[in-house]
This record gives C-alpha cells, sequence and structure tokens, in this order.
C-alpha cells in the first residue's frame, strides 16, 4: 500500500503517483528521448500542482503552493489539450516502438486527468481537505532524507499556503473561494462521514506539522506556524457552518464518479465479474486456512483449530512496543537472505529503510506503507516502510492488533518492502524505467497486484503460521474485491461489510472500520485492485510457464517483470510473449 494521495488532487482527476528512486546511471537513448516528452508534461502539471513536482524531484518548485485560484479547472484541461495534441503528432510520427508506447501512456493519462476533472466539476461540489493537504506536503518537503538547503524551502511553502509570502492569498480563503463557486447546477455535496473525520484529525495535523518543522530544525517558521493553527482551526469553523450542511447522508457516488475511479486504479472489467472472481478465490483460501489452521494450532499447543480462533491465539503474541523496529529489522534480514538463496528476483544491495510512523502520519494512514523517494535528481533518498500503529483520533476502538503480532511481520513486510513494493521501486528504476513507466503508467492494479504477487511468492518460505497470516490477508483482498462494489452499487449496507471483515476474516475492530471507510470515502474503487492485479499475474505467470515448459526461470521472469515499471497489465503481457518468451525460448 502507498500512502494517500491528497483528497485535493484526487477531487482535481489527478492520480500523481508519489517520487520514486533515481535512474540508472547510464541512461539508453530512447529513455532519454521519451523522458524529455514526460518531463513536458510534468512541467505542464506543475503549473496547478507544484508540490508534486518538487517532490518528484523537479527541485525549481520547491516552496511553491498549489493553484486553486479562479478557474482552474478550466485552464487546466486547456493546459492538458495543448500538451495533448503535441505528444499525439510525436505519436504519429515516432519511429521507435517503445518511445511510441510511452507516449501512448502519457496520452491516456491525460485523457483520464481531463475526464476526472470534467465529471467532478459536473458532479460533485469542490470541498479540499486543507489541513490534510498541508500536513501531506510538508512531510515530502521535510523528509529528513532530502537535506537542510530543501528544508528552507518548506518554510516558504508554509509562509504561501498562509499568505504571508508576498503577493500570495491564504490557502483556506482560495478553498472557501472554490467551494462557494461550485454551488450550483445541483451537485452533490461530500460524504457527511468524511467530513467529519477529518474535522475530527485537524487537531493532529497540525501538531504533526509542528513536529516536522522542529524535527527539521528549520528557523524562523515561528509567526508562519502561529497563522497557520489559526487558520486551520477557522477553517474547521468554517467547513461545519457551511460544508456539513451541505453533505450528503449517504456514502454512494454518482455511479459516473465511481466507474470513473475503477477505471482510473486499472480495474477494466464490470464490477459484478471482479465480485464473482473474489467470491471464488474466498471460498478457496478459506478452505485453505481451514486446512493449515490445525497445523498451526499443534504447533503451538492451541487448543482451538478454528482459522478464526487460531488467528486470535496468534494474535496473542505481540510484539513489545519497543520491540517492533528491531524485530522487523531481523524479518527482513532473514527475507533478504532467503530471496537470495531461492534465487527469487534480484534485490537491491542495501537493506530495507524502515521505521515507525508519527501520529499524523498513522491519521493519514493507519495502516504499514511504503513511501518512496524522489523519482528526479535523487542524491541517494530511499523508500521507506512506514510500520503505522494505527488512527489516534478514531476514538475507543482505535486500538489494533493486526501488525503488532509476531506471525504478521512476514507477510507485511514481503508486501512492503521485498520482494514487494520496496524492491519494485528500487530495481526496476536502479536498472533503468523510463519516467512515463514510473509516474504516469501508474495505477493500483499493477502496483498493488506485484505486491500481493510478491507475497505469494514468498509464502512458501515462511514458517506455518506466517503462511496462515499471509492466507489471512490474501482473504481480507478477496474481500475487499467483494465488498467495495457491493457497497458502492448499493447491493450491501456497512454494517453487514463489517460483520464479514469481522466474522470471516477475522480483523479487529479499528481495521475493520479504516477498511469500510476505505470503502465507502476514503477511496472508494482502489481496494479491488489488489486482487485484480495479482490475478492479472498469476494467469500471465501460469501462462508463461505453459509456454517455455522445461525454459521457465522464475528468478528471470519476476526480473524481467519488475524491469518494464509500472505497465498497465495488458502492455505487460504483450512485453512477456514478444520479449521474454522468445528470448528464453533462446536459451
Amino acid at each position: 500500500m502507498f500512502r494517500t494521495i491528497s483528497s485535493a488532487l484526487l477531487a482535481f482527476g489527478a492520480l500523481v503517483l508519489a517520487p520514486l528512486p533515481a535512474m540508472a546511471d547510464e541512461t539508453p537513448a530512447w529513455i532519454a528521448k521519451s523522458n524529455a516528452y514526460t518531463r513536458q508534461l510534468l512541467l505542464t502539471e506543475a503549473q496547478f500542482d507544484p508540490e508534486s513536482a518538487a517532490a518528484n524531484g523537479l527541485e525549481q518548485f520547491d516552496g511553491k503552493s498549489i493553484d486553486l485560484g479562479p478557474k482552474r479547472s478550466q485552464r487546466l484541461i486547456a493546459a492538458e489539450r495543448k500538451q495533448r495534441a503535441v505528444f499525439a503528432a510525436a505519436e504519429k510520427s515516432e519511429s521507435d516502438p517503445l518511445v511510441r508506447q510511452d507516449l501512448q501512456i502519457l496520452l491516456t493519462s491525460i485523457d483520464q486527468t481531463i475526464e476526472g476533472t470534467e465529471l467532478n466539476d459536473k458532479l460533485l461540489l469542490d470541498w479540499t481537505d486543507v489541513p490534510q493537504m498541508i500536513f501531506g506536503n510538508m512531510n515530502e518537503a521535510l523528509d529528513p532524507q532530502i537535506g537542510p538547503a530543501r528544508h528552507a524551502k518548506a518554510l516558504e511553502l508554509l509562509q504561501r499556503y498562509t499568505g504571508l509570502y508576498a503577493g500570495t492569498t491564504p490557502l483556506v480563503e482560495l478553498a472557501k473561494a472554490r467551494w462557494a463557486d461550485s454551488l450550483s447546477g445541483g451537485k452533490v455535496g461530500p460524504y457527511k462521514g468524511k467530513v467529519e473525520d477529518t474535522l475530527g484529525k485537524t487537531e493532529t495535523y497540525i501538531a504533526g506539522i509542528h513536529a516536522l518543522f522542529a524535527k527539521a530544525g528549520v528557523k524562523g517558521a515561528d509567526k508562519a506556524l502561529e497563522t497557520m493553527d489559526r487558520q486551520l482551526r477557522d477553517y474547521a469553523g468554517w467547513e461545519k457552518a457551511n460544508v456539513l450542511p451541505r453533505t450528503r447522508e449517504s456514502f454512494r457516488q454518482p455511479p459516473a464518479i465511481y466507474a470513473f475511479r475503477l477505471k482510473r486504479v486499472g480495474i477494466d472489467l464490470p464490477p459484478e465479474q471482479l465480485v464473482a472472481r473474489a467470491r471464488r478465490g474466498f471460498y478457496e483460501t478459506r478452505q485453505q486456512m481451514e486446512a493449515l489452521a490445525p497445523q498451526v494450532a499443534k504447533k503451538f499447543g492451541f487448543k482451538e483449530t478454528d482459522y478464526l480462533e487460531v488467528i486470535a491465539d496468534l494474535k496473542k503474541d505481540k510484539i513489545p512496543a519497543d520491540r517492533i523496529e528491531p524485530f522487523y529489522a531481523d524479518i527482513l534480514a532473514q527475507i533478504d537472505a532467503t530471496i537470495t538463496r531461492e534465487q527469487l528476483i534480484s534485490r537491491p544491495d542495501f537493506p530495507v529503510l524502515m521505521r515507525l510512523g508519527s501520529a499524523a502520519e498513522n491519521a493519514q494512514q493507519p495502516a504499514p506503507h511504503m513511501q518512496p523517494p524522489r523519482l528526479i535528481g535523487n542524491t541517494g533518498e530511499r523508500g521507506q516502510f512506514v510500520l503505522s500503529t494505527g488512527d489516534p483520533s478514531a476514538g475507543p476502538d482505535a486500538a489494533y492488533d493486526d501488525f503488532d503480532f509476531k506471525a504478521a511481520a512476514w507477510t507485511i513486510s514481503a508486501h512492503e518492502a521485498r520482494p514487494g513494493h520496496e524492491l519494485q521501486f528500487a530495481q526496476m528504476l536502479a536498472r533503468g524505467v523510463s519516467q512515463a513507466r514510473a509516474l504516469y503508467a501508474f495505477n493500483s492494479v499493477n502496483a498493488e497486484g506485484w505486491a500481493l504477487y510478491a507475497e505469494s511468492q514468498f509464502m512458501p518460505y515462511e514458517p506455518i503460521e506466517g503462511q496462515l497470516i499471509a492466507m489471512q490477508y490474501l482473504l481480507l483482498r478477496e474481500s475487499r474485491a467483494m465488498l467495495d462494489p457491493m457497497l458502492n452499487l448499493g447491493q450491501i449496507e456497512p454494517d453487514q461489510a463489517t460483520r464479514w471483515l469481522r466474522e470471516q476474516v477475522g480483523l479487529s475492530k479499528a481495521f475493520t472500520k479504516e477498511e469500510v471507510d476505505r470503502f465507502t470515502y476514503r477511496g472508494p474503487g482502489q481496494a479491488g485492485s489488489y486482487y485484480y492485479g495479482y490475478g492479472q499475474l498469476a494467469d500471465l505467470r501460469t501462462a508463461t510457464e505453459l509456454a517455455l515448459g522445461d525454459k521457465f526461470d522464475r528468478k528471470a521472469f519476476n526480473d524481467f517483470i519488475v524491469d518494464q515499471g509500472l505497465l498497465p497489465l495488458d502492455l505487460l503481457g504483450k512485453a512477456v510473449r514478444e520479449q521474454f518468451i522468445p528470448v528464453q525460448m533462446r536459451k
């Protein structure tokens, strides 16, 4: 799982990948040519979202603030269409098939940005979660890995957000104006539960921003921070008075918005078919868990042998709070050794960078996740495996017991670190992947599909208790692919989804709430991408084994998949059929 994208960016139809590691030292000619095209789009979009450009490594945009000015959507669409015309002409004349493929990726991204922006403007009132946006951007700008020279620009960014920088208007005032401008045409407001959730986190984000500046040692920020505190608290009062009365009681979005979200994350089949696939998968996984659970119970001397009871007993073997980081570090070292011994995939020659999340990070993203570094101009920054400990603002049921017990560390590490996300980005970019494939081909299906596939690749080498929890997490992904569409299509209600996750998957109350919130308002449409992407990769892997027979090489296949970058899965399948299989057949 990646850290969440700001609600404001999602509202504008943009899906911007978090920054990534540096490119290989020697850049092939086709990648250099492709990157020149991608830079054009990056610069075009940086006019509207400079924070994303800065996070991706375009340092000339450090300290610059998001454009929430009048007619933003119209100006954004006009700029995207102008850039589209340039790429369309280039695509027709381009002779290199790889560059042409990347131009198609860029054209698809532009088309989706335009479509999402138009849909949102037509159907939704324009509400911005300003506190979360500021915290998320400051968390990027004050990353300890990027150094004091760039940290100083974070103060300029905060001054722009607060209107203290010459010629700027406070971000909260711009957000209020956008809301007012959208109050027409029968549009629907945000979901009431989402607004209430963010109101409850305002103080957490304020404290988190103060902590970031203190840790970075940025001098002269007191006035801007004090102004921000006042503005964000006033903004919360404005939201209560103006946004809450216009919220909708139902979490369900207009159907066109939900359909677009599915397409945006990479799910290209009807949701009913996804649900049917997931139902069958759930049944098969549960049967396997019922067979394995008695073996785990025997190993540990548990009295009960039902898979839910065995999981509950495993959760009692908690990692002490002061031992979480060293415990996970030991697991990661064992995983690295196993990857090398079993020749699963080529791995980086440096250890995983792992840390505990702050309170504000946990409020923004309560589950463990991977935070990648920037793509452009990387000076040694590495991806970070962030171990979250739950949402501190979630109330009395906020205790998670899903991530801090010993048996869970294996599959969580395999997904977020190695051979999952951390390896995925570190390796593909160290070997040389175009920025179009790293930034603009990204969707949840191809990214999360790899991480879930990585879990399955490592599972045979885990102790049996780790294997049982890996199956539980697969059960969760299958449940997501069922529950998210069913909830958003009106086939079930949140209380039914809650009971299913508690009684069939065995999640804590807190994790269950996080999941149902995710399906209903945090990120509807995204949750099914894990299982769908995994299924597509598993199908491609099996088809490749059938084609190659004894010549199939697991390590070579896994390396090839990572080397392609975040290609859409149809293009990935084409690359395997036309490049990988012929080369392997000649060996």
